[in-house]
């Protein structure tokens, strides 16, 4: 067993004995906007980091060396506009960050990154995409990054029915994983007296709605949190880790002892 280890938390020396092909660094991709009145603004930086820490720890049982590294806890969150709280980057400018980060990563001697995404906006998942498919055959020099897209149909019927709907902003899915990894974060009063509530999400985007108040979620949120609970949210971050712990495996088998067993970079 390989625990999990926290970038913020080493000192340099502790650092560079991480720096190395073989250690798979996590980096959780979030963003900071409203979640209903009954969670908090950084539930997507939560569901991010719970995905990757519990993935690193089931890599971490089969002998493979993991890295954390702090939450990126802003994206792009156009959809939210007209509700306090919201803090939106450009498209531009999260490539760029991560770009940026994954480069100097590179640097050091880092050569695979797996994001961990919590926010689900379109225009966010496909920064994350391409980003993804452009480190995707580069050369040895650089980190290889993997981006397991829980919006692909693959993944997405690992993750419930609210999930599969469309309609989980702030709903049972998500709300299910923060009373797992955050309890003290939900406001419970508020969650208990919310109705469930079908917008169409996923069709209304496609027919051109750009905001949440636009598809009649007028609360920031949709599905039913009503119905959440931590023994949901647990089970949700299992499918989320398991969908990171099989993507490195098919990725790179060599980490696991495959016949094509060696070192990268």
């Amino acid at each position: 067993m390989i625990e999990p280890r926290e970038l913020a938390r080493l000192t340099w020396p502790e650092a560079r004995a991480l720096f190395h092909g073989d250690t798979v660094a996590f980096v959780p991709v979030g963003s900071t906007e409203p979640h209903g009145p009954h969670l908090p603004l950084d539930v997507d930086v939560t569901i991010a980091t719970a995905q990757a820490r519990r993935a690193a720890e089931r890599l971490g049982e089969v002998g493979v060396t993991t890295l954390l590294l702090p939450a990126l806890p802003f994206g792009v969150t156009f959809f939210t506009e007209g509700f306090e709280g919201r803090v939106s980057i450009h498209p531009g400018t999260l490539w760029a960050v991560l770009e940026d980060l994954i480069e100097s990563l590179s640097e050091q001697g880092l050569r695979r990154v797996v994001l961990s995404n919590g926010h689900l906006e379109g225009a966010h998942v496909k920064v994350l995409r391409g980003l993804a498919l452009d480190y995707e055959g580069r050369s040895h020099h650089k980190a290889q990054v993997l981006f397991p897209d829980n919006t692909r149909r693959r993944w997405a019927g690992t993750l419930g029915e609210e999930f599969q709907s469309g309609d989980c902003h702030a709903g049972q899915y998500e709300t299910s994983i923060v009373l797992a990894a955050d309890p003290d974060a939900v406001r419970e009063s508020e969650r208990s007296a919310l109705l469930p509530l079908a917008v169409d999400l996923m069709g209304r985007t496609r027919a051109g709605a750009t905001s949440f108040r636009e598809v009649g979620a007028v609360d920031a949120y949709c599905g039913n949190p009503a119905a959440a609970s931590a023994e949901e949210g647990v089970a949700r971050v299992e499918a989320l880790a398991d969908m990171i712990v099989t993507t490195v495996r098919e990725a790179w088998p060599e980490l696991f002892g495959g016949p094509d067993a060696a070192p990268m970079g």
